[in-house]
């Protein structure tokens, strides 16, 4: 039997017991071989829409499709053994109605295997997060600054700066939580506003922008490695992988171009016959 079977995979109920806890270590992930080096150190990896602006040059994730999310949900899921995955329901895909998003989450998890859905939204989407919970779909809630309002929001400004602007943003996160939610991303909030909805809520909140309060923290994984050209203010990058690759793709070029085989000379030796 390998040791990815033996591997005990973190459930949804395990993430909604750490609140309060050891803080949850989340990262995004769209490829088979980050998510194996994630899955070493992350609670949850998330298989998050930002695969649109990462992975396929778009301005905005609303265009990601259901099948793109399935794709890259299914590539980290063959990559993971522990963490608990997470795949982004992509814009269109969940807000029609409670049955089109059950059938829309129904065939994420059927397809990829993955341990859970996530959907932005606070008391516009508390129903259908209780009609897919009563259906045996864990659902992790997304509030504040909600990537996939672009159109209408204008821009991706931080939310909740002024205290008179609060009000709102902590009732979605308690309609989310009481909708039966496991757990929800805070995205560009106001760190006072960050620690106050974390001490409001019965389940963990993970932090994106938001406050070093809340039960765990997430960033896009290639914003953090430097891959990103543009990344949010509060991105802290943990490595500087863009200028690295750069340089390697430039070296080769050159070795190329100056007809310098890039490898060992005699790979494949000719074979020679025994007298």
């Amino acid at each position: 039997m390998s040791a990815q079977r033996d591997t005990r995979r973190l459930t949804a109920p395990d993430i909604r017991a750490r609140k309060g806890g050891e803080p949850i270590v989340c990262l995004t992930s769209y490829h088979a071989h980050t998510a194996r080096i994630a899955d070493a150190y992350c609670d949850v990896i998330l298989v998050g829409d930002s695969l649109g602006m990462v992975m396929h040059g778009l301005e905005t994730t609303v265009p990601v499709t259901l099948d793109m999310m399935i794709l890259q949900g299914l590539a980290v899921m063959r990559g993971s053994a522990r963490a608990l995955v997470v795949v982004d329901m992509p814009f269109g895909s969940y807000e029609g109605s409670k049955e089109q998003a059950f059938a829309s989450a129904a065939r994420v998890m059927k397809e990829t295997g993955c341990g859970a859905i996530k959907v932005e939204g606070g008391r516009r989407m508390a129903e259908t997060i209780a009609f897919l919970v009563e259906r045996g779909v864990p659902v992790m809630g997304h509030v504040g600054l909600t990537p996939q309002a672009i159109n209408t929001i204008g821009s991706f400004r931080a939310q909740g700066r002024d205290e008179a602007d609060w009000a709102p943003i902590e009732a979605d996160a308690r309609a989310v939580a009481d909708a039966g939610a496991f757990a929800m991303v805070i995205e560009a909030v106001a760190e006072p506003l960050g620690r106050r909805i974390t001490g409001q809520v019965a389940i963990p909140t993970i932090g994106i922008g938001a406050s070093v309060a809340c039960d765990g923290q997430i960033l896009v994984l290639e914003d953090m490695l430097g891959l990103s050209p543009r990344v949010p203010k509060f991105v802290k990058r943990f490595g500087d992988l863009g200028p690295s690759i750069e340089r390697a793709v430039k070296t080769y070029a050159e070795e190329v171009r100056a007809r310098r085989f890039p490898g060992p000379e005699n790979v494949y030796p000719m074979r020679t016959k025994k007298p």
